[in-house]
């Protein structure tokens, strides 16, 4: 379920340039976490790493996000 919702909250980011500006600038987890729970999006730390399928893009995100949860 948490995957779902990670896919809803990026697919909202995609939609709405204020929102997806505000995940660009996130550069920890605990702040993507937060703002997404702004959002109304409850996300559950763990479904955002591997091996779970990646839900963001590497233009969704700063650089220190993409190393993190995208392995790039």
């Amino acid at each position: 379920m948490s995957v779902k919702i990670i896919k809803d909250f990026s697919e909202k980011a995609k939609a709405e340039p204020e929102l997806g500006e505000k995940l660009k600038a996130c550069l920890k987890i605990k702040e993507l976490l937060a703002l997404a729970k702004e959002f109304g999006f409850e996300i559950d730390e763990v479904s955002l790493y591997p091996p779970n399928e990646p839900q963001f893009t590497e233009d969704q995100l700063s650089e220190r996000l993409v190393k993190a949860l995208l392995r790039a």
